[in-house]
């Protein structure tokens, strides 16, 4: 059912390509152009930065070490061993393995926490871009660059227009802000 549904919606875009012109037609990976501004790089280098993050990113760099450390010793020391000792062994590195799992959610939500402000700062001026460059390109066909493009030129790519041009609208609003 999947594969009929893929199908017919290639069908309907090959179809609807054949009345636009190529140079009518553009993909965009939003979220590659916004998070890869200057803007989204300070905001990551200040959550690196920032006391709780860099505490737990630590905290688990260190529990994946000493996880590391212990299975490394239960392979070594598995035939000398109780079944005792191998189950306890066994446990500790389960226990280990899910404080670094809690660790890396909580790293993990953080970062997602600063792509999200990164968007929302800088969602109106993206907009604005997008519409510029529709305009000023002749955009007839703006396409999400996602798992459903299976080919698309990288002369039709707009990611890296929209990211230089968010870079300098950031940097004249700073300029203004001065």
């Amino acid at each position: 059912m999947k594969n009929i549904l893929k199908l017919n919606f290639l069908a309907i875009f090959l179809m609807s390509i054949q009345h636009a012109n190529a140079d009518e037609i553009a993909v965009i990976d939003m979220r590659a152009a916004v998070l890869s501004t200057q803007a989204a790089s300070d905001a990551f280098k200040a959550l690196e930065e920032d006391p709780d993050y860099a505490s737990n990113l630590e905290e688990a760099q260190a529990l994946q070490s000493e996880r590391q450390e212990l299975a490394e010793k239960l392979q070594k020391e598995l035939e000398t061993l109780s079944n005792e000792d191998i189950a306890k062994m066994q446990k500790d590195i389960q226990e280990l393995g899910k404080d670094i799992e809690f660790l890396a959610g909580k790293l993990q939500q953080a970062q997602e926490e600063t792509a999200q402000k990164v968007f929302v700062s800088s969602g109106a001026a993206m907009q604005k871009i997008i519409g510029e460059l529709i305009q000023a390109k002749q955009i007839k066909m703006l396409l999400q660059k996602n798992e459903t493009i299976l080919f698309s030129d990288q002369a039709l790519d707009l990611t890296d227009d929209v990211t230089s041009m968010l870079d300098v609208a950031a940097s004249e609003n700073g300029a203004k802000t001065d």
